[in-house]
């Protein structure tokens, strides 16, 4: 079956990061944006903590967003509700400074621009953890633009995480593709190559590689941007 579509993951894939960076970044300028209104730093990131955690073993029965917002306030406080406005100005100012923790990579755009001249169908498979608004952004700063991709997934379109293999199948079954059909490339060995268990093609992108189980990656595609470039060519 021939090749069709490419699922890109985005932190650490197309956006260059170090993942504790960018968390410590997170935090720290959501932590300082709230404490006027009396929040507790520690119960704020343990409540963030718990929603991404319960989001992360969501069963389908509900959106992330909603499974996240049962589990959020239900840790740093139900008044939490009350500021919702606050948080979307978050978003909006200063979780854009967050950018200068990031790297850039004009790999990205060139990995988008290949996939097109290959007549390939660019999808966003990023964890969808965050709110639109925070992933439209982490977008941007790769040098990229939401038009880029027929398809991105954020917490309020998607109802399982990875590395439930049930992530994927959702995005297969929105855009009516096989798996057999789909290259999923992304640089986390359990989050991101978990996708071969429905019978799609891989590649492990090994720029800022993650692999907490320190499994053997000789049994999967890797290497560099230029390495996924030859693969890409290869099976199309």
């Amino acid at each position: 079956m021939s090749l069709k579509s490419v699922f890109f993951d985005l932190d650490g894939t197309l956006l260059p990061m170090d993942q504790d960076v960018f968390v410590q970044g997170y935090f720290g300028r959501l932590c300082k944006k709230m404490a006027p209104f009396g929040y507790d730093p520690k119960m704020l990131v343990k409540g963030i903590w718990a929603g991404t955690e319960a989001m992360i073993k969501n069963d389908g029965s509900c959106t992330n967003e909603e499974r996240f917002w049962q589990v959020f306030p239900a840790v740093c406080g139900q008044d939490v509700l009350n500021h919702m406005k606050t948080l979307e100005d978050y978003y909006a100012n200063e979780f854009q400074q967050v950018r200068s923790d990031c790297g850039f990579s004009p790999n990205a755009r060139e990995a988008i621009k290949l996939v097109k001249d290959l007549g390939l169908l660019p999808v966003l498979a990023t964890n969808p953890i965050f709110p639109a608004i925070a992933t439209e952004s982490r977008i941007r700063w790769a040098g990229l633009d939401v038009s880029d991709f027929a398809y991105y997934t954020v917490y309020e379109n998607s109802a399982y995480c990875k590395p439930n293999p049930k992530y994927y199948q959702e995005i297969l079954d929105h855009l009516q593709l096989n798996p057999e059909e789909v290259l999923m490339v992304g640089n986390d060995v359990d989050d991101d190559m978990v996708a071969e268990n429905l019978g799609m093609k891989t590649f492990l992108l090994t720029n800022d590689l993650i692999n907490k189980s320190d499994k053997d990656i000789t049994r999967w595609h890797h290497g560099d941007f230029e390495d996924l470039f030859r693969y890409l060519k290869k099976i199309t």
